[in-house]
């Protein structure tokens, strides 16, 4: 996997970033924004979980990842069938062009599929 990050690293240009996206690169990235981080595996329980993780089952879709409070962008990028994303940051409000090709993990709990096709939207809300 490092030598999938440091290519992610030459692509995006940047070496020492530590946002809390993490890649899992596969052939034929969409490109776009791709910051990663060190990964680190979700507990099987819902209460270590991570606040996101979203991955991509269906056809290759653009999506968008930003930190609701201040707006910063944390992915925006066509993700390929089989990418995946975690995140550790919240609040986050998260937008995809085709719904249905995601699968979405919030805080350990798979959200129902969105019809294929249609725009999907998911908000993560800090912990309490």
């Amino acid at each position: 996997m490092a030598g999938g990050l440091s290519l992610v690293n030459a692509v995006s240009g940047d070496s020492d970033n530590h946002d809390p996206a993490t890649v899992s690169p596969s052939p034929g990235d969409g490109g776009g924004q791709n910051r990663s981080a060190p990964s680190r595996s979700p507990s099987s329980s819902a209460s270590g979980a991570l606040p996101l993780v979203i991955r991509v089952t269906g056809p290759a879709t653009n999506v968008v990842v930003r930190v609701a409070t201040t707006g910063e962008i944390l992915t925006q990028a066509l993700l390929s069938t089989g990418d995946t994303r975690k995140y550790e940051q919240t609040p986050l409000q998260v937008v995809a062009t085709n719904g249905g090709a995601l699968e979405v993990m919030i805080y350990g709990r798979k959200w129902p599929p969105k019809p294929s096709g249609s725009r999907g939207q998911w908000f993560v809300s800090a912990k309490k």
